[in-house]
């Protein structure tokens, strides 16, 4: 009985001890500056976790500075070279680490840790806080396959510049070829710059121009909502939602989620946690400047497939 009695004790003194050691790293991080940074602002997923993360860093304690290229990922390199020399405590990236190697290098050789929030995985970066790009993609793509009996022309929006989206086409391609029936008509990637409904819209309008017959186009499976969302309007305006075209998208944004609410052509989209994910990657970055060595370098955050019966849940 003693020994158990003291065995309690020791444990209940090492729980006391781990807590104490958390709020003492909690209460060193307060007023911390941290940098994030992306080239995606304009879309609307990006908006969301990044206003999570501040949400979050503000509940740490944290100085956040939020910086935009617009579109420019060269520009990153840049900016992230700024924030070294500014002497941040950490940095967020929200871009494909290997077009930002000489903005990793720059961090790294000042030990101050980056962390990737819907980026990719490299060495210089601690841990990437993202969704499962694979298995969304497979969700979706599965879905538009069973939708159009395994058969019929698919025209694909993907977007191989940013892993997060790239892997999403990796696994597409794969499901659709695994149709012998199901012929993909076309793999677009849209201009992003405005966010990449437009564009999608206009590459569309083409497509649904040059296949004027009915049921020559069975569905559009796109890598995120925005595309998506374009191709929606663009089969609207030519008149052909009467078809039966099945669109897929992913992120389940509330536009998207809206168009999904109507019953139409935008089918099905996959609801990202953007709040979790942000909030997921401050907490993460708190643990390394708290001194502890991840395990894991990419953490992935659930995710829900989001049709008529769910979109407005």
């Amino acid at each position: 009985m003693a020994l158990n009695m003291t065995r309690r004790g020791m444990g209940r003194a090492m729980l006391l001890a781990g807590v104490a050691a958390i709020a003492a790293n909690a209460a060193g991080a307060q007023g911390e500056k941290i940098a994030v940074i992306t080239p995606y602002l304009s879309q609307p997923g990006t908006q969301f976790y990044v206003e999570a993360f501040q949400a979050r860093a503000k509940e740490l304690g944290w100085e956040v500075n939020v910086i935009d290229t617009k579109g420019d990922v060269a520009a990153v390199i840049s900016r992230i070279e700024d924030v070294v020399a500014q002497g941040v405590a950490g940095i967020v990236v929200n871009v494909d680490p290997a077009q930002i190697g000489a903005g990793l290098d720059a961090a790294a050789a000042a030990n101050i840790p980056v962390l990737g929030m819907d980026a990719g995985a490299d060495p210089r970066i601690k841990a990437n806080v993202t969704s499962n790009g694979y298995a969304m993609a497979a969700e979706t793509s599965v879905y538009v396959a069973n939708r159009i009996g395994g058969a019929g022309g698919v025209v694909m929006f993907t977007f191989d510049a940013f892993p997060p989206v790239q892997v999403r086409g990796v696994v597409a391609d794969a499901v659709f070829k695994n149709y012998p029936d199901i012929k993909v008509l076309e793999r677009i990637t849209p201009d992003v710059s405005d966010g990449g409904i437009a564009d999608s819209r206009a590459k569309m309008e083409a497509l649904l121009a040059a296949n004027p017959t009915p049921g020559s186009i069975k569905a559009v499976w796109a890598a995120w909502d925005q595309p998506a969302l374009g191709a929606l309007q663009a089969i609207e305006a030519a008149g052909r939602q009467n078809e039966g075209i099945v669109i897929t998208g992913i992120d389940a944004n509330p536009q998207a989620r809206d168009a999904i609410a109507a019953g139409g052509s935008f089918e099905a989209s996959v609801a990202q946690d953007f709040k979790g994910i942000g909030t997921t990657t401050a907490d993460t970055l708190a643990r390394v400047l708290g001194g502890e060595v991840l395990k894991a370098s990419v953490i992935y955050v659930p995710t829900m497939l989001i049709t008529s019966a769910n979109a407005k849940q």
